[in-house]
């Protein structure tokens, strides 16, 4: 859980022995250090204990509003303060990472964008230095902090005059404050946008991550037949198909989907029997036994109608091995559904995805 400047809490237990703060006290958040789990709280009673989460200290959320007056009241003015400049930051923060990304993966960059977006997310997946180093934060390098923090406070809370009247102490909180949301909405805002970037449909598509699709969800699915190298080295998918998960066989994903993704994958199919045959016809296997050494390889797929005939006869040296996959009452089809290993994959890891994806709150 976390806690924002302004916000009212209640004390649930602290393992201070020493303070006098009891269970039910209640006081307002000044700041939460959510990299230490801590949260500053100024009390009512004009205690100033801070709360360590991953220890005994626990509070709550409450609505009882604070006593006018004295250290309550300052510190209820010096809240809401914190709050706008709060705000202030993290909007510099998003504009900043949006111009900044203009030419580093958008309009004004040179370059594969969709790449340059892959390596920075993968960089601040894995805590790059290399590239968390060149993402925004805030600097008020070349000028005084006073002068820097006067203006941000002005720009923030419409004061010209109150900044130079706060406390050192209070001075420092409000630019810590201002410097966390700066950095942590422009780190946020770059990531949203690197996603949009490397995505091969230019939409956010984290959510059909596979570790999200549970039976029933839609994902996107493929097989190792369409794994490519991609400039890194990196696993790349050629193509891969939306569909619904409706079972699992043998540790390997079965999925509904609509025609035109089954005929793409019949398409599909087709384009990898073609480059095997001309593969075979450049290691001089003869016209004649081309076909043969093709359908030893892989299924031949075929639509009949609204029937997909899989011709599987030389692949398992089985006379009879024909099949014919109907669609449902819903016109949706099962494309080699317990035959093939598909698996549910990664869509920022795809070069293409055939079928309509849906949004996050359709998934």
């Amino acid at each position: 859980m976390s806690y924002q400047a302004g916000q009212r809490v209640a004390l649930v237990h602290t393992s201070d022995p020493h303070t006098l703060l009891r269970p039910g006290d209640t006081g307002t958040v000044r700041r939460h250090d959510q990299r230490h789990n801590t949260v500053e709280v100024t009390w009512d009673s004009g205690s100033t204990l801070s709360m360590c989460l991953d220890t005994d200290d626990r509070i709550e959320h409450t609505t009882t509003p604070p006593a006018t007056g004295g250290l309550a009241g300052e510190a209820t003015g010096l809240a809401t303060t914190l709050q706008r400049i709060r705000a202030a930051g993290t909007e510099a923060g998003r504009t900043a990472a949006e111009r900044w990304a203009r030419h580093t993966i958008g309009p004004r960059a040179g370059g594969d964008t969709r790449l340059a977006a892959r390596r920075i997310l993968a960089g601040i997946r894995s805590g790059d230095p290399a590239v968390l180093d060149v993402l925004p934060h805030f600097t008020w390098a070349g000028e005084s902090v006073d002068t820097t923090g006067w203006e941000l406070y002005a720009n923030a809370t419409g004061d010209v005059s109150g900044w130079f009247g706060l406390p050192i102490r209070e001075r420092d909180e409000a630019m810590t404050v201002y410097r966390d949301a700066f950095d942590t909405a422009a780190a946020d805002r770059v990531a949203e946008l690197c996603h949009l970037a490397a995505s091969p449909t230019g939409r956010d598509v984290s959510h059909l991550h596979p570790d999200r699709i549970r039976i029933g969800g839609v994902g996107v699915f493929s097989g190792e037949w369409a794994l490519t190298a991609g400039p890194d080295g990196d696993d790349r998918i050629g193509v891969g198909f939306v569909g619904t998960l409706i079972d699992h066989w043998n540790g390997w994903a079965v999925f509904s989907c609509t025609r035109p993704v089954a005929e793409a994958i019949v398409a599909d199919q087709r384009r990898h029997r073609d480059q095997y045959r001309h593969s075979m016809r450049e290691q001089g296997v003869p016209e004649n036994d081309l076909d043969r050494r093709v359908d030893e390889a892989l299924a031949d797929l075929t639509f009949n109608g609204d029937v997909i005939v899989t011709d599987q006869r030389v692949l398992s040296d089985d006379p009879e091995a024909i099949d014919h996959i109907t669609p449902d009452a819903d016109g949706r089809y099962v494309v080699m559904g317990y035959s093939w290993c598909w698996e549910a994959v990664d869509p920022y890891a795809c070069d293409q995805i055939v079928g309509d994806l849906p949004y996050p709150d359709q998934a």
